[in-house]
């Protein structure tokens, strides 16, 4: 639970909680020692009264007139003195904490947390041996319990400033921290995910200082070592369309007049067999296997590299494509949207896309068992976009690419792009972008 918290939070709960505390403890004090001051406090009054007393029942023993001697002593109190007789006719004094004029503003609480001891003083007057009242020691506390009722708010104006100034260093110095951790967290996740472009902020003390830097560092190497792996798969990609090329032209050259030659040699001797009846049936079959052959091989040529690319250009190749297709799959109901413009587009790129859609049909005619397709290959802006789908029944779990898609996905990664398969509403999906070059120029003029 404490662990989900925000930083902030971590670090304004414990200040709050020692401010509060601080508080409860202020309190605590006032309530044990307040009590005892007071006491102390209004002492000499309370011996003050026993003395007066004392003194007055001497004076009354010594008197004609009592009664008089002792109306004289009360007509001399002041009213506002803190000593003043109490005849027993009076009855009972009311306790100052109860009076509300005596509380100035200060709060019942506060007084009841005081916690007031008894500090009244009554001594007896006595005439010709009766009690006829006593001299009482009454003290107005207001004013002490004012000064500690304001000094109660002092110490808890003071706390409230001090949480009030310590938490707002504490959220400032808090943002000054998180921010940078923040954007190293950030910085961090583009990381993870393969974008070094941007920069960590440097900032934050040193220590957080030196991880921004540390980062920003290894997400240049990282940038070096990405680009250096997309150039060597460039390269092998190059390497690998140069062997075909080669192996193309080598199929083409030596086996190509082999054939010819032996379908010639075949069309020759069904010629000249035809009065015999096995003989000829025999040369026909030898004619058809040779013309099967020589279709495998155009097959194999075009695999290792369609040459008509380069004459025909990317678009109208695959347009050649979809129709080849169509005559090997007429079960599958195919509807394509190939932008012209993909003409523009040649070299490792244009094999590129011409691959990805003849992988992605293969798999179609192969595995799917679909009865619709799609094919998309359309620019958008920058970015070069292909879409192969199809209605079948998907790929097995755990094995996204083949290994035919496996090989388009190096090629696709060796320029920048990227290829993704995905099962959407029961139909599945074959995602290739690129980074659009129109590599192609116009013809020089002149």
């Amino acid at each position: 639970m404490w662990q989900r918290l925000s930083f902030r939070t971590q670090l304004f709960v414990p200040l709050g909680a020692s401010f509060l505390a601080a508080l409860i403890l202020g309190g605590v004090l006032l309530q044990i020692f307040a009590g005892g001051q007071l006491a102390e406090e209004n002492e000499p009054g309370q011996r003050s009264t026993r003395a007066i007393a004392t003194a007055l029942n001497n004076t009354l023993r010594a008197s004609d007139n009592p009664l008089r001697t002792l109306d004289a002593f009360v007509h001399s109190l002041d009213n506002s003195s803190d000593i003043q007789f109490r005849s027993l006719e009076a009855g009972p004094a009311r306790p100052m904490k109860d009076d509300p004029r005596k509380r100035h503003g200060v709060p019942q609480w506060f007084i009841d947390l005081i916690s007031i001891p008894d500090i009244n003083a009554a001594s007896p007057v006595m005439i010709d041996g009766k009690r006829v009242g006593d001299v009482v020691f009454v003290p107005d506390l207001s004013a002490e319990l004012f000064e500690k009722w304001i000094g109660f708010l002092a110490l808890a104006g003071l706390i409230a400033m001090l949480m009030v100034l310590t938490g707002t260093i504490a959220y400032v110095l808090a943002g000054s921290v998180l921010r940078p951790l923040q954007d190293l967290g950030e910085g961090l996740t583009r990381i993870r995910r393969g974008d070094y472009t941007r920069p960590i902020p440097v900032g934050g003390p040193p220590e957080i200082r030196q991880g921004c830097e540390e980062a920003n560092a290894l997400a240049a190497t990282l940038a070096q070592l990405s680009q250096d792996n997309r150039d060597l798969m460039h390269r092998l990609v190059s390497l690998q369309d140069d062997e075909r090329r080669d192996l193309a032209r080598e199929l083409h050259d030596e086996l190509g007049p082999l054939l010819f030659s032996i379908r010639a040699g075949t069309i020759a001797l069904v010629e000249a067999s035809q009065p015999v009846g096995n003989l000829g049936n025999s040369a026909q079959d030898l004619l058809q296997s040779v013309e099967a052959l020589q279709q495998t091989s155009r097959r194999i040529l075009d695999r290792l590299r369609p040459l008509y690319i380069e004459e025909l250009g990317l678009s109208t190749s695959v347009q050649t494509l979809l129709r080849n297709f169509r005559k090997q799959a007429p079960h599958v109901i195919l509807t394509d949207a190939i932008d012209a413009d993909l003409n523009l587009i040649d070299g490792p790129l244009a094999q590129t896309v011409y691959r990805v859609i003849q992988e992605a049909l293969t798999n179609v005619l192969r595995h799917a068992r679909a009865s619709k397709a799609h094919v998309l290959a359309t620019v958008a802006g920058e970015t070069l976009v292909i879409e192969i789908s199809d209605d079948g029944g998907g790929f097995p779990a755990g094995n996204i690419f083949g290994r035919g898609l496996t090989g388009m996905h190096e090629r696709v990664r060796a320029l920048s792009g990227s290829l993704s398969l995905l099962r959407v509403d029961e139909r599945t999906y074959v995602h290739c972008h690129l980074p659009a070059q129109t590599t192609r120029d116009a013809p020089a003029s002149g």
